[in-house]
C-alpha cells in the first residue's frame, strides 16, 4: 500500500492526464449519480463545496438546484473552516488556496445538515477519504452529528481497493 505522500502524487499526475473539457464531461457523470442517491435526492440542507478545476465540477449542481440549501465551507484559519450560506455566484470570492467560498450568512445548526458531500484526492471501498493533507475536513466533518450522511465525491481514477487511514480520518458512508 502506498503511504499518502505517495497516493497524492499519483493522483495529481493521474488529474493531469486529463483536459478540462474531460474533467468537465466526467464531472457530469458523477454529479448525475449524485442527484440520484436517495440521501441527497431528500435531503433539503446540504454541505457541498466549491471544486476547483481539478474535482469534481460542483458549479451547475449549485447554481440550478431550486429545491436544497447549500452550504460551503469557507476557510478561517491554519486548520479551520466554517460553514456559509450559499446564495448565489455574485457572493462568492477567491479565498484560501484559490477555492471560491462563499460570504453569505454563517451556518452553525449543525443539527439541520443532512448531507455532507466531501471530495477528496482519493477514496477507497471501505469509505476512507484522502484528502489534501491540511487536514481541514477530518477536523471539520468530526465536529458535525454522526447521522449526516457523508458521500465523497471523486473521478473513477481515485478510487483505490486500500488507502492509509488514521483513527483521526473521517470516513464516508458512501463514494461516487
Amino acid at each position: 500500500m502506498f503511504d499518502k505522500h505517495e497516493l497524492r502524487k499519483i493522483v495529481r499526475q493521474r488529474k493531469r492526464e486529463f483536459s478540462q473539457q474531460q474533467l468537465a464531461e466526467l464531472s457530469l457523470a458523477v454529479i448525475e449519480r449524485l442527484k440520484a442517491e436517495p440521501h441527497f435526492a431528500k435531503a433539503r440542507t446540504v454541505m457541498l463545496y466549491c471544486s476547483l478545476p481539478d474535482e469534481v465540477d460542483t458549479t451547475t449542481l449549485l447554481r440550478h438546484t431550486t429545491d436544497k440549501t447549500f452550504l460551503l465551507p469557507k476557510v478561517t484559519g491554519e486548520t479551520t473552516m466554517e460553514l456559509r450560506l450559499y446564495e448565489n455566484d455574485n457572493k462568492l470570492e477567491e479565498g484560501a488556496f484559490h477555492i471560491m467560498e462563499p460570504q453569505g450568512q454563517l451556518f452553525t445548526d449543525y443539527d439541520e445538515i443532512e448531507v455532507a458531500v466531501v471530495p477528496g484526492m482519493a477514496f477507497d471501498s471501505k469509505g476512507n477519504r484522502l484528502g489534501r493533507g491540511k487536514g481541514y475536513y477530518d477536523r471539520f466533518l468530526s465536529q458535525l452529528p454522526p447521522y449526516i450522511y457523508k458521500i465523497g465525491v471523486c473521478f473513477d481514477f481515485q478510487k483505490f481497493d486500500e488507502i492509509p487511514a488514521d483513527t483521526t480520518d473521517v470516513r464516508m458512508d458512501i463514494i461516487i
